[in-house]
């Protein structure tokens, strides 16, 4: 959906909004005042669940040459690069600018999921929580999905939801296809 599309799409709601009883007019304001919520969506990728996890769970250092566009740099900061607990600072561009997020890397190797629980960087001025799960899921012998959840809480309520981090992990998780493919 285009930026004019999502512009639209709002004011299409927001005048189907002013049609509705006081009531539902008041459940909506505070839905859209949201402080806190999750965001789950799927990316549908080829090949097998176990490649996409382990390319996730334990390579992230090659992530920049795998999605350059999106990650410059992945360092550990504390423990090694496939350890539950350890400590990352990736270097990544979002919206056009660069940005640096340090993270707890959770491992759950049963359902072939990774989580990134934010510590630090820009994405944590705005927001208290951040956490985003990336889980693999086959559902054909040739075809899985990658399903996304992001977590997070506004540290004020005039911090913006972070939607554009939601694209962007969406975005990366759809790029990294190409290139466990190619592995």
């Amino acid at each position: 959906m285009s930026n004019l599309q999502v512009k639209l799409f709002i004011n299409e709601q927001k005048n189907k909004l002013h049609s509705q009883p006081k009531e539902v007019r008041e459940r909506e304001r505070e839905r859209e005042m949201a402080t806190s919520g999750t965001y789950v969506t799927e990316v549908p990728l080829k090949g097998s669940a176990e490649k996409h996890y382990k390319r996730w769970r334990n390579e992230n250092h090659l992530f920049p040459d795998a999605v350059g566009s999106h990650i410059q740099g992945v360092t550990v900061h504390e423990g090694e690069w496939d350890s539950h607990g350890a400590i990352k600072i990736w270097n990544y561009t979002c919206d056009g600018k660069p940005e640096v997020f340090k993270e707890r890397r959770e491992i759950d190797d049963e359902n072939n999921a990774v989580t990134f629980r934010g510590l630090e960087g820009h994405v944590m001025e705005t927001l208290k929580v951040y956490d985003v799960i990336f889980q693999f899921i086959q559902k054909s012998p040739e075809d899985i999905i990658c399903k996304v959840t992001m977590i997070w809480e506004k540290r004020t309520e005039d911090s913006p939801e972070p939607i554009n981090y939601m694209k962007f992990c969406t975005s990366m998780a759809a790029d990294m296809d190409k290139h466990v493919i190619k592995a």
